[in-house]
């Protein structure tokens, strides 16, 4: 067997690949389009939308999407507050700060993080996390999002901290020479020049960070509860969308019938905000990418 002929062996296998990943896209969204699609037609979209009830398993039946939106809001704005400051500042302090051996037995470690199953997490957030916190917040019921989403930001840490390191580490080292050289410190250099050149990586890994808080299931389904309602209230029980899907999927509701297809509408809104923030980040990579010479 030639060169040529392997190279094109390996070329076609490099294309099957690729063309297997489109394929299982395609599967997927046909899926949830059409199932989705017989959905609205027994159910109005503009109330599935405006709606501020979902009790689609309840004797009075309500579509509205709003309460279990607001919930995975919620839990997503909770977990990106803890891990964007942690894991910038881990971040920055790898690459300007920390010697090069620690930052090679310390990075691997935070990765460890994103390799723990996040049934774990769940329980750790129920079982130790809540009563914590139940001891400085009266009332706070035992399924709530706080918990839930602290949690979540501690697993998605190495998501932002692992990819904003390769952002920082990507900076020419002339850039930073550059500004030592005219008086700037190290924290000067750190936070005026480094991170601004760094932007489009660093927003990137927040949206990606972003995009898997919202797409997490077990932390939300074990610790925040189970019970759709329209609030911004983190100490209360609330039900995210994939909390939801799972509630139903696990359940005794008949398949094909009205109930069972609110997973996919569910799941359809829940890909679109997904899909909706992968575009936003690709985006904002190309508007802040910098080209150094």
């Amino acid at each position: 067997m030639n060169k040529k002929i392997r190279e094109k062996i390996i070329e076609y296998i490099l294309a099957l690949c690729a063309l297997i990943t489109v394929l299982t896209t395609i599967s997927i969204l046909y899926v949830l389009i059409s199932e989705a699609f017989i959905f609205f037609t027994e159910v109005s979209i503009i109330d599935f939308f405006t709606d501020t009830q979902w009790t689609p398993l309840f004797a009075e039946k309500h579509f509205g999407i709003l309460p279990l939106l607001t919930g995975t809001l919620l839990t997503a704005a909770i977990a990106i507050a803890v891990a964007m400051p942690i894991g910038l500042t881990i971040a920055i302090y790898l690459n300007e700060y920390a010697h090069k051996n620690f930052k090679y037995v310390i990075k691997p470690l935070l990765e460890i993080l994103a390799a723990v199953p996040t049934v774990v997490y769940g329980f750790f957030a129920l079982t130790v996390v809540t009563p914590f916190l139940q001891q400085y917040f009266t009332g706070m019921a035992g399924f709530n999002s706080l918990s839930a989403g602290f949690v979540m930001g501690i697993m998605i840490i190495p998501y932002i901290s692992s990819l904003s390191d390769d952002a920082i580490t990507a900076v020419p080292s002339h850039i930073r020479e550059g500004s030592l050289a005219l008086g700037a410190n190290r924290i000067q250099t750190a936070f005026r020049v480094v991170i601004p050149s760094a932007a489009s990586g660093i927003i990137v890994s927040i949206m990606l960070a972003i995009s898997r808080a919202i797409g997490e299931t077990m932390i939300v389904a074990i610790a925040a509860g189970q019970q759709p309602r329209l609030t911004l209230n983190p100490l209360v029980p609330i039900e995210t969308i994939t909390t939801y899907i799972v509630q139903v999927s696990l359940g005794d509701v008949a398949h094909n019938s009205l109930e069972y297809r609110t997973i996919f509408a569910a799941g359809i809104t829940l890909f679109a905000f997904t899909f909706l923030l992968n575009n936003l980040s690709f985006w904002f990579n190309k508007k802040f990418h910098r080209k150094y010479v």
